[in-house]
């Protein structure tokens, strides 16, 4: 967040919202659209990973699981060197090791961007829908969803025709992963 020239001050103000104050839409929104097997794998997506290194021409998109980027967000630098992944593999085994799913969800909604500035689902709720995290509809959840590749680029109040169609996307995946039922493996 320090690094990010669109933060006005040093002084940054995370208001934390525990994961029972995220709505369940939201929850699922971010798993639906950054990591489907969330609930199934150690940290790693090894099917994924393997379908993108096999791209002709290189990869165009990446493989990160939600343990993953929640690593790099949270104790890495900025790139990408061997030397980085190195390190994030293996922060993301300990992670996985030493964290239950629900707090790395948890934490993950709680640091990642959402928009210019924008760091964590209080602040996007509010910024964005002048909400409570856990007051989000399925919408506006997949919208916050939708733009998470690239917060920078993607924006949620003036969404493009492309991160609306990823937004619809979003919602088709939850509703395949059969809603608010898939949280159950939280509990």
């Amino acid at each position: 967040m320090l690094r990010d020239d669109m933060v006005s001050s040093a002084w940054i103000y995370q208001n934390w919202t525990t994961i029972d104050n995220i709505a369940p839409v939201m929850q699922i929104a971010v798993i639906a659209s950054e990591d489907q097997k969330f609930p199934q794998h150690n940290g790693f997506d090894f099917k994924e990973l393997n379908k993108v290194l096999r791209q002709k021409g290189g990869p165009k998109r990446g493989a990160s699981t939600i343990t993953q980027q929640l690593v790099k967000n949270i104790y890495l630098w900025q790139g990408q060197s061997i030397t980085r992944k190195l390190v994030e593999a293996y922060f993301t085994i300990w992670v996985e090791v030493l964290l239950p799913k629900e707090r790395i969800l948890e934490l993950y909604l709680n640091v990642i961007e959402y928009g210019h500035g924008v760091y964590g689902i209080t602040q996007a709720s509010d910024v964005f829908f002048a909400k409570t995290p856990s007051e989000l509809n399925r919408i506006e959840a997949s919208l916050l969803a939708a733009v998470l590749p690239n917060p920078k680029k993607m924006l949620v109040q003036n969404p493009s025709p492309y991160v609306y169609s990823r937004a619809v996307d979003i919602r088709f995946s939850i509703r395949r992963l059969g809603g608010e039922k898939y949280l159950e493996w939280l509990q």
